[in-house]
């Protein structure tokens, strides 16, 4: 059983060399800019303070942030944790803990906030089918310009030790496997985890924890626009300002949401997303390959694939499966080592 059950995720947050020029590609990414005490923060329209978060200094990811349910349930943390609840210093206020995960992640756990109305921007038409002519007399007529980030809704992160990492997630914040992947049978390097809301559905994962080659580090984090017409409408502002594509557009397997990924000024990826899946609790977990992750059902395939001399996805799930192995052997032979 779980300390606690999160809600949500909250916030990214990063530091940066040149504010101006994060905030001009929050505007374009869809955000909202503001600046409070010498930081920068980007909000969406669902109310909520800020989902993006900037500070001054050396480029880099600087934390993660969950939203728990109360300030209760900060408190059973803090106590858990031997550490305390403190006046979160941001906007909207409220409380937050702070925690290191096992690659030294900080994540910040936070109540309390003040909340606004949620106010989504754009128009959303509906969708005529073969099956379903909804819209009549009603013409589709859009607005070009950035799209229109609603929330955040996932985080993606490199772990050094996939099964430590998710035991130390789902003991603090009780999330649920929705999809294990395996880069060969019984080998698991990752899983997309989502919040526990009982018989209230939940986004298919709010974090992606991944053992992948390379340092521990952030991968991705994913924003929630109006609609399909919306996350088109800012592929193509995104790229007539000559921002820098990352991958998309298509649609994904685990989770199902079209995507639309693009790198900020100093390389870190941020994704436009819609049409996401919706599990509760009582959906079982399933397990997938990683030929799966790396697959689309539609659209641009992974620039893994699009490069020079590109391995197939069955070979670079080999080589992934080979590298895993041998790390978590030496891993093995160092803890026996250090015993």
């Amino acid at each position: 059983m779980s300390l606690i059950r999160i809600e949500d995720i909250a916030h990214v947050r990063f530091a940066a060399p040149d504010l101006a020029a994060m905030r001009a590609f929050l505007v374009d990414f869809g955000l909202e800019p503001f600046e409070q005490a010498g930081r920068l923060f980007g909000r969406g329209s669902d109310g909520r303070p800020f989902v993006h978060a900037t500070q001054p200094g050396k480029a880099g990811f600087i934390a993660l942030g969950l939203r728990a349910g109360s300030i209760a349930d900060l408190e059973r943390l803090a106590q858990a944790e031997g550490v305390s609840v403190e006046p979160f210093d941001a906007p909207g206020a409220g409380f937050v803990v702070r925690l290191h995960d096992p690659d030294g992640f900080l994540v910040e756990v936070i109540a309390g906030q003040d909340v606004e109305e949620p106010r989504p921007g754009g128009v959303s038409s509906m969708r005529n089918t073969v099956v379903a002519r909804v819209r009549q007399r009603d013409l589709v007529r859009l607005e070009s310009g950035p799209a229109h980030v609603f929330r955040i809704g996932h985080c993606v992160l490199k772990v050094s030790d996939f099964r430590r990492s998710e035991r130390w997630y789902k003991q603090r914040f009780g999330f649920l496997t929705s999809d294990e992947i395996e880069a060969a049978p019984q080998l698991a390097i990752g899983a997309f985890l989502r919040c526990d809301r009982g018989d209230v559905p939940s986004d298919h994962h709010t974090l992606f924890l991944a053992q992948l080659p390379g340092k521990p580090g952030f991968m991705h984090a994913a924003f929630e626009v109006l609609d399909l017409d919306d996350l088109m409408l800012g592929h193509q502002h995104l790229k007539a300002g000559q921002r820098k594509a990352a991958w998309g557009v298509g649609r994904h397997i685990m989770g199902s949401q079209i995507f639309d990924y693009w790198k900020d000024p100093w390389g870190h990826e941020l994704e436009h997303w819609t049409d996401g899946d919706l599990l509760t609790a009582h959906d079982p977990p399933q397990t997938r390959t990683l030929i799966d992750l790396l697959a689309v059902q539609w659209g641009a395939p992974n620039p893994l694939f699009t490069r020079k001399l590109a391995p197939s996805p069955r070979l670079a799930a080999s080589l992934v499966a080979t590298l895993t192995r041998l790390r978590n052997r030496f891993a093995s032979r160092s803890k026996d080592i250090s015993a």
